[in-house]
């Protein structure tokens, strides 16, 4: 493992999944101590379960929100933010809900399943919403019901977000894979996407993943523990 020098490249590229926000303490949504595990999906995280009810789902993304508000970004999301800031083209491309990346003070963030801190109505749009309570359930405009501005099960990704992360990771010649299991499509191809655009692709996991051996380098350890030394 060498030390990276970000003066080498050109347009640097991290791709963040659950394993980057569970070190700071957020609840992941599959695996061993997952939300799913202990909540059905179908109650809460899909259109017809909104259509459904919309107070009970809104109750529980809030919920959802107290428990992020809770914890802290960790030094990896601050050494990407700091990249930001020290290099002139660097893209975050998260699968996370969480808003992690920006409280850390990352900008240039593309999030594949949208935000806990958004709401949207049908009829006007998506507004900003952050705090540990929605400001209102229903849009003051017409009262129709917002929806969390999040991808649920059954949903399709936002195609323009889907067109931005795509275009960047073809871009790219430093690709690194933070906390991810790279299964789930279309997120999964990314790593490939990146390869054969020309990209030197690093994975950072505490365990090895099925694509691990495509990568240049994959580091089992925690983004907070290895971007500081790597960078």
């Amino acid at each position: 493992m060498q030390k990276i020098n970000p003066d080498e490249y050109k347009h640097i590229l991290f791709f963040t999944g659950a394993g980057m926000s569970a070190e700071s303490g957020v609840p992941t949504y599959r695996g061993r101590g997952g939300v799913w595990n202990e909540y059905r999906w179908e109650d809460y995280a899909c259109q017809t379960a909104f259509e459904r009810d919309p107070e009970r789902v809104l109750k529980f993304h809030e919920l959802r929100r107290q428990a992020v508000l809770e914890c802290e970004p960790h030094a990896g999301h601050y050494i990407i933010s700091d990249m930001e800031k020290r290099h002139p083209n660097v893209t975050v491309v998260t699968q996370n809900i969480d808003g992690m990346h920006q409280r850390a003070g990352s900008q240039n963030v593309e999030e594949l399943h949208g935000s806990l801190w958004r709401l949207r109505c049908p009829w006007h749009g998506v507004v900003e919403d952050v705090g540990k309570t929605y400001r209102c359930y229903t849009c003051e405009d017409c009262g129709s019901w917002l929806r969390p501005d999040i991808v649920w099960f059954g949903d399709a990704l936002d195609q323009y977000v889907m067109k931005d992360a795509v275009t960047a990771i073809r871009d790219c010649d430093l690709f690194i894979s933070i906390g991810t299991s790279a299964v789930v499509y279309p997120a999964a191809g990314f790593p490939r996407i990146a390869k054969d655009a020309g990209a030197v692709c690093i994975e950072i996991n505490p365990v090895p993943t099925e694509l691990s051996p495509m990568y240049d380098e994959s580091i089992q350890s925690t983004a907070g523990t290895i971007l500081p030394v790597l960078f």
